[in-house]
């Protein structure tokens, strides 16, 4: 079945300047969205936040309904967000298992997909890139794809490519979808900076319309206006300094005739601090999302088999090495520290706006793993969180759990179903499932 196009995005409003085009944000004083903002939704978006190798299930827990729901330990920074969450246990992906340890396990976390092992890709195409396609002609940005290690190579000795262990996102069987690690391409990306206009800033490109349209809306748009305006010059300052990091990179890979894939952090001009690697992209998630550039998102955090160091959290192992100790009180705080990476993309949607809603309630955000213990890389069931309503089309502050429904009854692509149907693409089936997830 071919899924409806939603509507052309032609009808929205931009600010424009030499060679950028910039999408609003949700302004009740002008019909941003299509006709009037009396009479047009907003759109609904989907974003998936990865995290590989498991998390330490002693604190990964939660109980009771809405605003008086009790978190486990590690999911104590979505405290405030309680009533717009769901929690869910139990689901899993029936063709990650018994095909042996991690990436057999992890590149089919968004399609359900049977992986082919050896030399030839093949697997099926990904949930966030069937709604791409979707919004392909509604938005400037199919999709935003990233990432905050760069992809591996070579094979596993369970003889997978390590391709399934690098990228959750696929575009068809066989081709994963390019990640873009580095924040400052990501945010070229959305701005369409080429060029000499990258060192160009791009709100100084678009303020003579932006400083016109500020004289023509309602004074709480106007302070809406200037408030997105001050958060994308911040964060295109931060931009400023990580595209530096990436140009001395590929001076220094030059200079080795070495590709600067090949280098090791910060050598390889990726952000130094992990902290602000992670905030830049969840920040331009955020951008993509308010102005319509885009409408879906994936964010690999940390890969399956990562080797990145948490020095601020205390923790001497890299990821992968820690995740073999995942009842550590060491792996604890790597598990909350990527539940806190998700509560702030999650807050920084929910503070903007969008006439009686925000853009975290017309979203879903969904944090996933690719397994549940990454001591016994147990993927009998994962980590799954919801954030956000889809536009009122999910009800929120609810804990789901599956354990023991039978396994017909618990696959992620019946989860993967009832969403893509709230947002208007409707299939017999995707993955391995034909039927919708029962109580989402």
């Amino acid at each position: 079945m071919t899924p409806s196009r939603p509507t052309s995005a032609s009808r929205r409003t931009f600010l424009r300047g030499v060679g950028v085009t910039m999408g609003l944000p949700w302004l009740e004083s002008l019909p941003v969205w299509g006709a009037s903002p009396e009479t047009t939704a907003p759109p609904q978006r989907f974003a998936a936040l990865f995290m590989g190798c498991g998390i330490n299930a002693d604190h990964w827990w939660a109980k009771g309904s809405g605003a008086t729901m009790e978190l486990g330990k590690s999911l104590e920074p979505l405290a405030k967000l309680k009533e717009k969450l769901n929690f869910i246990t139990g689901l899993f992906n029936k063709s990650a298992t018994g095909v042996g340890i991690h990436p057999g396990q992890t590149g089919n976390v968004l399609s359900g997909a049977s992986l082919q092992k050896g030399a030839e890709l093949r697997g099926g195409i990904s949930m966030d890139q069937v709604l791409a396609n979707h919004y392909r002609d509604a938005t400037e940005t199919p999709s935003l794809v990233l990432g905050c290690e760069q992809p591996i190579t070579g094979y596993h000795e369970t003889n997978f490519s390590m391709a399934y262990s690098s990228h959750i996102s696929w575009q068809n069987a066989t081709s994963p979808v390019p990640l873009e690690a580095y924040p400052s391409l990501a945010f070229d990306s959305l701005f369409d900076n080429r060029g000499s206009r990258r060192n160009q800033s791009v709100l100084d490109r678009v303020g003579e319309e932006a400083a016109t349209l500020s004289g023509k809306v309602s004074a709480s748009d106007r302070a809406r206006l200037d408030e997105y305006l001050t958060s994308v010059r911040e964060v295109e300052k931060r931009i400023d300094s990580a595209r530096a990091h990436k140009d001395k990179a590929d001076d220094r890979a030059k200079g080795k005739d070495k590709p600067v894939v090949a280098m090791k952090r910060p050598d390889d001009g990726l952000p130094e601090d992990l902290r602000e690697h992670m905030r830049l992209m969840c920040d331009i998630v955020a951008i993509g999302f308010q102005t319509d550039k885009t409408r879906v998102a994936t964010l690999v955090l940390c890969r399956d088999l990562s080797g990145l160091f948490y020095p601020f959290l205390g923790v001497r192992d890299a990821h992968h090495s820690a995740s073999h100790n995942d009842k550590s009180e060491a792996y604890e705080r790597i598990s909350r520290y990527y539940c806190s990476q998700y509560a702030y993309l999650a807050t920084k949607l929910d503070a903007m706006m969008e006439g009686d809603k925000t853009v975290l309630d017309n979203s879903c955000l969904m944090f996933v793993n690719s397994m549940w213990s990454g001591s016994n890389h147990d993927s009998s069931k994962l980590p799954v969180l919801l954030a956000g309503g889809l536009g009122g089309t999910l009800a929120t502050g609810r804990v789901l759990d599956y354990v023991g429904k039978g396994n017909d009854n618990r696959k992620m692509c019946s989860l993967y179903l009832s969403l893509m149907d709230r947002m208007g693409v409707k299939f017999e089936k995707f993955g391995d499932a034909q039927t919708r997830l029962a109580g989402i």
